[in-house]
């Protein structure tokens, strides 16, 4: 069967040549006779492979030299608790910017383990739950004795994006990048931490990323438990406990397909050009529509509702027979969603928006 385009948000569509190379060498990794999966963690063979992917993920985001890399698990749910145990501990305080509801999930877990201020909450209506924006910075209810403010840059189910990096007024900047890692440029030193689950753009389900700075390290809270801690991982170079070791492979497979496509330039010209298609149709057309705002609209994942809900199934079917699959919208907002992170080419939206003419067309 010829490959689909996967649409899905996560676990996300790889690049092909990823996935060839990593079943090439699945039963012998450069001649040792043994699967990466089968690698001590400890051993040469495997701290080869963590050192240059580790090498590759810091010239692909010029992560400065006073930050620690950690490959942790949990996914960005375990990092809702994680965060505020190892940071909330300096104030006691922190700040939380709801933009759809990974945020609010956010927000609401931090709450376990010290005061957390909802700086503003962009849901429309006021109580809803969904967010079609971003609320404007004069709105914003700050706390200048916060440890940290914490927001989600892109909202894969609300497809709610920033498109700048926002002023918390000198407090630490916290980021849940889960689903727009690696996608553009972007200023590591404007951040005192940056983490996201991998099964968007880095790599399989089962690795965390954590980018963490020097001086944010040091205040976990006395229950956290040491796997947990990032004062402690760091020193262990990731493996106080056993890291995920295969997703490691792959995501430095995947940041190795980054960089010879030109880093993240490159990714960023074309994330761009494969949005700019999808939102133009969605624009011009009477059927399908997209309601949030142009100024927050996500390049990563692309919420869209059909003028007649009743036919959502009929649309599904026909989609997937032309192999356009995993666009059935998440369940808390319905509709469609079309995730196009970094792995999905350009080939892929432009099927999709020649389906959604078509079916447009046999509705007229």
């Amino acid at each position: 069967m010829p490959r689909v385009f996967n649409f899905s948000p996560g676990p996300a569509a790889l690049p092909e040549t990823v996935l060839r190379q990593a079943a090439e060498e699945m039963l012998d990794w450069h001649g040792t006779g043994m699967s990466v999966m089968e690698m001590s963690h400890r051993g040469k063979e495997f701290m080869g492979i963590f050192d240059e992917a580790e090498g590759l993920l810091r010239e692909l985001m010029g992560v400065p030299s006073n930050y620690k890399v950690l490959f942790m698990q949990g996914g960005a749910i375990g990092e809702n608790a994680i965060v505020p145990m190892n940071l909330i501990g300096r104030t006691g305080r922190a700040d939380y910017l709801i933009t759809g509801d990974w945020s609010r999930k956010s927000a609401k877990e931090a709450g376990r383990y010290g005061l957390v201020s909802v700086v503003a909450d962009s849901a429309e209506p006021p109580g809803s739950g969904r967010c079609l924006g971003i609320t404007p910075r004069a709105q914003w209810k700050l706390d200048a004795g916060a440890a940290y403010f914490h927001y989600c840059s892109n909202e894969t189910i609300g497809g709610v994006q920033f498109h700048h990096i926002p002023d918390a007024g000198g407090v630490p900047l916290v980021a849940d990048m889960s689903s727009d890692i690696l996608s553009r440029p972007l200023d590591v030193s404007r951040f005192g931490l940056i983490y996201g689950g991998a099964q968007k753009n880095i790599g399989p389900s089962g690795l965390t990323l954590v980018i963490v700075r020097d001086d944010m390290l040091g205040y976990a809270l006395p229950a956290t438990p040491d796997a947990f801690n990032y004062r402690i991982q760091a020193e262990a170079g990731s493996m106080y406990n056993t890291p995920a070791t295969y997703a490691i492979y792959i995501a430095g497979l995947v940041f190795r397909w980054i960089q010879a496509q030109g880093g993240l330039p490159a990714m960023a010209e074309r994330n761009e050009a494969k949005a700019k298609l999808l939102y133009d149709f969605l624009d011009s057309s009477r059927f399908f529509s997209n309601p949030i705002a142009r100024d927050a609209r996500s390049q990563m994942n692309v919420p869209f509702w059909l003028k007649d809900p009743g036919q959502d199934e009929a649309f599904l079917a026909g989609a997937q027979a032309r192999g356009l699959v995993q666009l059935k919208g998440h369940r808390s907002v319905g509709g469609m969603r079309a995730s196009i992170y970094n792995a999905m080419p350009l080939e892929g939206v432009q099927a999709l928006v020649a389906y959604m003419k078509d079916f447009e067309a046999s509705q007229a």
